[in-house]
């Protein structure tokens, strides 16, 4: 029986650790570098039909129907003066077993774990080498090691893994960007509200059916290298209200009265594809590839890479990198594209954008190709 360690206890590396659950032709444990895994926080992640129907294989649709949310619009608004632009009806591309869904990500991995044994998981496991004999030897910080015949990288997007692997080359770069994520109250909308703004957008949605609402934002921001190795900066309670106030002063929307449990990150992606020249280490999730956010494809493509993996693994084939560069060049270019036109500023940019979001949301040639063809891959 050939032996996997998955590296990582994120949405990736525990949808797999389900896959193997299901088959047992392998043996597997998990180590996550973590002392514990969080299942206290609340805020949202989105998944399109394209995950849900590979989710659904290991009894997803089982879900308590109160912790899922199933959102069929996706509104757009002007953040300024709170006008509507217009709307994507995002339900075109589901079907009766697979919809378009929002949860708590706590949520999402509560399930994972029912399914996996308590002793498959190793936590405080901070991995800091690789070596390759006849198998590759993990050695953890602990002094602990020990041989395995693949090895799944799904520890995101400063994946230890992959640092060793490529060194500074496998670092991520900072995208300019933050994210802050919180609860929102008082909010009534059981759809998807977009709303854009000059260098900055933020997004309310429902994550399940006791009407908690997820609030995310992106907004452009510089730092310099003494900023961004400062952890603690993230946390600051000035740095964080900074923030929100600058999203506050460009928009009607009163984010200081109704955002709460509001957190900081700091955005960063990947510099490029790399690929690891053993042929039994496979990187998956944000380890192999992170890209900005602004698509909503986080947590989905976490899922399909999984699945496409353990695909390849079942059918002892090799065509996994390939595959997946196909599909993340295509989220890559759609989030990079999303981000650029959220974010404008000027005017008559923004008047333009407008008149074609109007046009391109109710064009089915369009949706069908930037939205369909990833949406029920």
């Amino acid at each position: 029986m050939k032996k996997i360690a998955i590296i990582g206890a994120g949405i990736s590396g525990l949808f797999f650790a389900n896959l193997l659950e299901k088959d047992q032709s392998y043996s597997y444990k998990i180590f996550e570098k973590k002392n514990s895994l969080d299942l206290t926080d609340g805020y949202g992640i989105q998944m399109s039909a394209n995950s849900i129907k590979i989710l659904n294989k290991i009894g997803f649709q089982q879900m308590n129907a109160s912790d899922v949310c199933f959102p069929k619009k996706v509104n757009f608004f002007d953040a300024k003066n709170l006008r509507k632009i217009c709307d994507i009806d995002i339900s075109q591309f589901n079907n009766q077993s697979n919809r378009y869904t929002t949860l708590k990500r706590s949520k999402l991995i509560e399930f994972f774990l029912q399914n996996i044994p308590s002793q498959k998981i190793f936590f405080n496991s901070d991995l800091i080498n690789i070596k390759n004999q006849a198998k590759i030897s993990l050695q953890f910080r602990n002094k602990e090691s020990e041989e395995f015949d693949y090895i799944v990288a799904a520890d995101g997007v400063f994946s230890k893994t992959k640092q060793i692997l490529f060194k500074r080359e496998g670092l991520p770069k900072y995208f300019n960007s933050i994210a802050l994520r919180g609860k929102i109250r008082d909010f009534e909308n059981s759809d998807i509200s977009l709303y854009l703004g000059p260098k900055f957008h933020f997004v309310i949605y429902p994550i399940n059916q006791n009407k908690e609402f997820n609030f995310i934002s992106i907004i452009r921001k510089k730092l310099i290298e003494e900023e961004m190795s400062n952890r603690d900066l993230f946390k600051d309670n000035t740095f964080i209200k900074d923030l929100l106030n600058k999203i506050s002063s460009k928009s009607k929307f009163n984010l200081d009265e109704k955002v709460e449990e509001i957190k900081c990150f700091p955005i960063f992606v990947s510099k490029k594809f790399q690929i690891p020249t053993l042929k039994n280490i496979f990187l998956t999730g944000d380890a192999f590839y992170s890209f900005p956010p602004s698509f909503a494809q986080g947590a989905s493509q976490s899922i399909e890479a999984a699945n496409d993996l353990f695909n390849d693994l079942e059918n002892n084939s090799s065509n996994y990198y390939k595959k997946r560069i196909l599909k993340t060049k295509q989220i890559d270019s759609r989030s990079t594209l999303n981000h650029f036109a959220f974010h404008l500023s000027n005017p008559l940019n923004i008047f333009f954008r407008d008149i074609f979001l109007r046009r391109l949301s109710k064009n089915k040639t369009f949706l069908e190709n930037y939205l369909g063809k990833i949406y029920t891959n």
